[in-house]
C-alpha cells in the first residue's frame, strides 16, 4: 500500500525512479557515461523550452538535474589513467556549469541549447572512441 501511496503523491516522479533503475540495471561504466550524456543534454533542453514558455521551477529544476550530471561525469573522471582528456574534460564540464548558471539567470534560452549541442557533440565524440574500441 504504500507504493500506492507514494505513486499517487507523484507518479511522474515514480515514473522517472522506474526508467532510472531500468535504463542503468546492467549498465557497463561507459554505458552509464552514455546515459549521464543523455540526461545532461534532455535536461538542458527541457530547460531552454521551459525558460521559453515561462515556466521557471521547470527551468531551476532542469538546470539544478544538468548540473548534478556534470559533477558526476566529472567526478568519475580518471585523472591518473585519463591523463590529459579528463584534465580537458574537467576543465569543459566547469566551464559549461558556468554558463548553465550564467543562462539561468537571464531570459534568453540560447545558451541552455548551445550547452546542450556541446555537450550532445561531447557524447557523439564518447560514443564513437566507445564504439572503436
Amino acid at each position: 500500500m504504500r507504493y500506492a501511496t507514494a505513486l499517487a503523491r507523484d507518479p511522474a516522479a515514480t515514473y522517472r525512479q522506474i526508467d532510472v533503475a531500468g535504463r542503468t540495471s546492467g549498465q557497463d561504466s561507459h554505458g552509464l557515461v552514455d546515459l549521464l550524456y543523455q540526461e545532461a543534454v534532455s535536461a538542458l533542453r527541457a530547460a531552454a523550452c521551459a525558460l521559453e514558455r515561462g515556466q521557471p521551477s521547470i527551468k531551476s529544476e532542469r538546470i539544478a538535474r544538468a548540473t548534478a550530471v556534470l559533477f558526476a561525469l566529472e567526478a568519475g573522471l580518471d585523472f591518473e589513467l585519463g591523463g590529459e582528456v579528463s584534465r580537458t574534460l574537467a576543465t569543459f564540464y566547469h566551464g559549461l556549469r558556468q554558463q548553465i548558471l550564467n543562462a539561468s539567470l537571464g531570459s534568453d534560452p540560447a545558451p541552455l541549447r548551445d550547452a546542450a549541442d556541446s555537450l550532445q557533440d561531447v557524447a557523439g565524440a564518447w560514443s564513437s572512441v566507445r564504439q572503436a574500441s
